[in-house]
């Protein structure tokens, strides 16, 4: 078919779209390194950021967040949390911390009443009590 095509081609026949872009990409991946690719794809990075607002970045963002998640299963998302907090610790500081563990306390207070902190005081202390006695019933069986 690809001899049929060319055989065309030289009897004034026009190239297709399709065949101009293909032949057009080949050319150009055998003349172009690994930087011209670099450099086109910072300046469309560049052109979309400047032509896009923000919504336009959240949407695309929900639907590659979708996406990923009906390919991923909760070990994909453990691995990935994993790696993350790792690196995280690799990369900071005991300051760095008790900051965002200050500014996480102070959102929640903002966010919470007296009851919220009452009912995960209970569950806190009810959770430490069941673990306490199963560490003692673990102690009495040897």
């Amino acid at each position: 078919m690809a001899d049929n095509k060319r055989n065309n081609k030289n009897n004034n026949e026009k190239m297709t779209v399709e065949e101009a872009g293909r032949m057009g990409g080949e050319e150009t991946a055998r003349t172009h390194d690994r930087d011209f690719y670099e450099e086109i794809g910072r300046k469309g990075g560049e052109a979309t950021s400047e032509s896009h607002g923000r919504e336009f970045y959240e949407e695309i963002g929900k639907k590659g967040g979708e996406a990923t998640s009906d390919s991923h299963g909760r070990e994909f998302y453990e691995e990935i949390g994993h790696k993350g907090g790792e690196a995280t610790s690799d990369n900071h500081d005991r300051d760095f911390y008790e900051k965002i563990g200050k500014k996480g306390g102070e959102a929640t207070s903002d966010n919470h009443d007296r009851e919220f902190y009452e009912e995960i005081g209970q569950k806190g202390g009810e959770a430490r009590h069941n673990k306490d006695d199963d560490d003692n019933n673990r102690r009495n069986k040897r």
